[in-house]
């Protein structure tokens, strides 16, 4: 086989493939075999058909139209193999010679990865916010805490600000109901302002048994933008009473005998998760200060795949959360063309970030253990809510997640050779930072805890601090959800972890993290 590579651009060539038609005959048989099963003819069993009865029955061609559709494949791959060429997606193939018995000749029109130095990534400066933990952050944890423990108590008055109500809502246009405007036994924090403009003051004064209208504008589903008669029936009216701050509180809160030794496990608790968050800027940093070296040609077909499917993902996301993209666009004080500039530049930088890493993983020999994959599948399958065994089924090309995780290795790499400092010129060592936060996951991971009976200790103190339920059910009605938070477009997977670490949770965070860490431990 012959191949000549043609630079057409820096990120595509053209490879011109001559194969002797010798070298199809492996192919040829194939074909022929598989002819052979397919037809029927008088006097032969099917597959032992001979094939010269087939070329006589059916022609040659069809024999040789699926040898070469078999053939062409593999001789791609070994050419790109031979020629060390990194393809990028699908060739634009093109059969340009076809002589039965002499020879075969294709092109092949294809994305590569672009060449390019990287520059000495040993002591890149880098700096990243300071780990201190100040009195206030402590006291500011604790009492997010105490708004979680917090429990509910009916009271025999008419509702105010700051009180929890149980109630249906309904809306009706024109006098017919709104189908996806009706919504019962919903949770609401009066005063509030998270459903529609209106309940509010509809609700302040009203009882339990109370029943009243308002009138309000729908901002989503079908009738948005119209004004709607709404129906509001309180049926309950609670307070929220927070718990004592005592040792009783701490004991229940944490793992903790008392006040003050809570108080000193948040302030250790808080200074390890911004230890951890300055290890996740000073990887993302790291990569920034490296992209801003390195001016290399992409790929404009894969920065333009990458473009449509956050634009995708996007829009995903918006629906999922029940909001428009004219609502996004409003609460980012964005343009539409806005928008699309800002994701576009995301795009090239995730598929700069990708070559850049990648160059890293090759240049440092860098391999990849089966725990590592199997980590990196047990990680996404907890993200994703599915089962890690069912993942790695319907996985059918694991290159993918071979990629993503000698990149996030790469990432990790260049974070660790930079010269990190805090704000303050403190040195920061990211690799000791991440070998603690290695050993603290392994502890969880064999710490043995009821998680069931610390979920339970809260109480309705769910009900009463998180306001989820009163959000996501009361959205059937006021359809009025924004896209902050979480539908932004995404950094992508060269983008530093925080590890997933959360300050604020308490027991309960913890018993989510024992759960993770003991899927992980099952998979491997």
């Amino acid at each position: 086989m012959k191949t000549d590579v043609e630079e057409l651009s820096p990120t595509r060539v053209k490879l011109t493939i001559e194969v002797p038609f010798s070298e199809l005959k492996p192919s040829l048989d194939k074909a022929y075999r598989e002819v052979s099963k397919q037809v029927r003819i008088p006097g032969f069993r099917p597959g032992h058909v001979p094939p010269r009865v087939i070329d006589q029955r059916l022609g040659r061609g069809v024999v040789l139209e699926q040898a070469v559709n078999d053939a062409v494949p593999q001789l791609y791959g070994k050419a790109l193999e031979d020629n060390d060429v990194r393809a990028l997606g699908q060739p634009d193939l093109e059969i340009t010679q076809l002589d039965d018995g002499q020879q075969l000749a294709f092109t092949a029109e294809v994305d590569i990865q672009p060449k390019f130095e990287l520059p000495d990534i040993d002591g890149l400066p880098v700096t990243v916010d300071n780990a201190t933990v100040t009195p206030d952050e402590v006291e500011e944890y604790i009492a997010g805490l105490r708004e979680r423990f917090a429990s509910l108590r009916g009271v025999e008055r008419p509702a105010e600000a700051g009180d929890y109500v149980s109630i249906d809502l309904s809306a009706s246009v024109g006098g017919k109901p709104v189908e996806d405007a009706q919504a019962s036994g919903i949770s609401y924090e009066v005063g509030s302002g998270s459903v529609l403009d209106g309940l509010d003051e509809a609700l302040t004064g009203m009882s339990a048994g109370d029943a009243s209208t308002f009138t309000a504008e729908l901002t989503g589903g079908q009738h948005a933008g119209e004004q709607a008669e709404v129906s509001v029936t309180v049926h309950s009216v609670k307070v929220k009473e927070l718990p004592e701050l005592d040792d009783e509180f701490a004991q229940s809160a944490s793992e903790y005998d008392t006040l003050g030794e809570f108080r000193a496990g948040t302030r250790t608790r808080l200074e390890s998760v911004k230890r951890l968050q300055q290890a996740g800027q000073a990887r993302d940093r790291a990569l920034e200060a490296l992209l801003d070296r390195l001016d290399i040609p992409l790929p404009e077909r894969l920065v333009a795949s990458e473009t449509e499917r956050r634009e995708h993902s996007l829009d995903e996301q918006l629906e999922r959360a029940g909001a428009t993209r004219e609502a996004y666009l409003a609460s980012r004080e964005l343009t539409e063309a806005g928008l699309s500039a800002e994701i576009a530049a995301d795009a090239r930088r995730y598929v700069k970030a990708g070559f850049v890493l990648d160059q890293i993983a090759r240049t440092e020999e860098l391999g990849i253990e089966q725990e590592e994959l199997n980590a990196y599948l047990v990680e996404q399958a907890y993200r994703l809510g599915v089962p890690a065994d069912r993942l790695a089924k319907e996985i059918v090309e694991l290159g993918v997640a071979v990629t993503e995780v000698l990149r996030a290795k790469a990432l990790d790499l260049l974070a660790e050779r930079a010269a990190v400092t805090d704000e303050a010129g403190n040195p920061v060592d990211v690799k000791a930072i991440t070998a603690e936060a290695k050993g603290e996951a392994e502890a969880v991971d064999d710490e043995a805890v009821d998680d069931e009976a610390v979920d339970d200790e809260a109480g309705e103190g769910a009900e009463a601090g998180d306001g989820a339920e009163a959000g996501d059910r009361a959205e059937a009605v006021s359809e009025a959800g924004s896209a902050d938070g979480g539908a932004g477009p995404a950094d992508g997977g060269a983008d530093a972890a925080d590890g997933g670490a959360k300050a604020g949770e308490g027991k309960p965070a913890r018993a989510g993290a024992r759960k993770a860490a003991k899927a992980a431990k099952a998979a491997k």
